[in-house]
């Protein structure tokens, strides 16, 4: 669809929109604002509390910050949608949320491969720790983390822009990589920058986690029992993170490949997992695994109480 020169997608994943729009919208609202308070909260205590302000917390405030950016890159236009009577996007705008989308969910791997990193250096070589885990190191990390999906997503959106559209429907949500199927022709630039991405920003960081987290459960296996509760204590929520986002990206990408033919309301749900899960539940898994922020989450809301 064009209308003054400006290319509109429709959005054609809602299901029974018209019955179920303010329910719609009351849910997504509140999961919305849950998301902001509780990822802001944690955020502002690990950069208020000195003891806090420790590599691994650092990236724990850095996973939580990407969590609220990719969020608010969904849920605002998701809101918007349920009160229109035509959920439609602009061409460049619904590249543009696709290139946040997929730029910020690398970084998520690149920042969990980080806190892997973190945890085995300070498990395993606990004396080098502070010469290897300085300041510097923690900013470039973050930066790289950032900066390397962000460049690669800016490549395949530039491409995806000049790619001829026989189609102007996609039946997600928002825009994710089911704008491929819009394109007259498959590219082969486009697929190779693709899986190239995928490489490194999703496949390599889980093999270099998966690689990791063995070396360190190969080290503690063999450590005191002391050891052995410290890396279940710290490893543990990287893990059931790194484990539910994985699959989630993996059945993102496969239902684009093989062109497979999802219920509305299945991909629906899928879809909504995707920026669900992680951004409410990673807050409450770290705030109440990691005893150093879960003691401050409790003086917090008991001066409030008292107060």
């Amino acid at each position: 669809m064009e209308e003054f020169n400006t290319t509109y997608l429709t959005l054609d994943g809602h299901v029974e929109l018209h019955r179920f729009r303010y329910l719609y919208f009351s849910v997504v609202l509140t999961v919305y604002v849950l998301i902001l308070c509780s990822n802001c909260t944690v955020v502002y205590l690990i950069c208020k509390q000195p003891d806090l302000h420790e590599p691994m917390y650092v990236f724990i405030a850095a996973l939580l910050l990407n969590s609220v950016l990719l969020s608010t890159n969904i849920y605002p236009k998701l809101l918007m949608d349920f009160l229109s009577d035509t959920q439609v996007i602009s061409h460049q705008a619904c590249l543009l949320q696709f290139f946040l989308f997929y730029a910020l969910a690398g970084s998520e791997f690149l920042l969990l491969a980080a806190m892997a990193y973190d945890r085995y250096v300070s498990i395993c070589k606990p004396l080098h720790y502070q010469s290897i885990m300085r300041r510097t190191t923690v900013c470039v990390v973050l930066a790289a983390a950032w900066l390397l999906p962000a460049c690669h997503l800016a490549a395949l959106a530039i491409m995806s822009s000049r790619q001829k559209l026989c189609s102007f429907t996609l039946n997600v949500i928002f825009c994710n990589n089911t704008i491929y199927k819009l394109f007259c022709a498959a590219s082969t630039a486009i697929i190779f920058f693709g899986v190239f991405f995928l490489l490194n920003v999703a496949v390599l960081p889980v093999i270099f986690i998966i690689f990791t987290y063995t070396r360190i459960l190969l080290i503690c296996y063999r450590s005191s029992a002391d050891v052995r509760r410290k890396a279940a204590h710290t490893c543990l929520p990287h893990l059931l993170v790194l484990s539910n986002y994985f699959f989630l990206l993996t059945y993102d990408v496969i239902t684009v490949r093989l062109e497979s033919d999802f219920p509305k309301t299945a991909r629906l749900i899928m879809t909504l997992q995707l920026v669900l899960y992680n951004p409410l539940f990673n807050p409450l898994i770290y705030g109440l695994k990691l005893k150093g922020i879960s003691k401050h989450l409790k003086t917090l809301f008991c001066l409030r109480n008292l107060s």
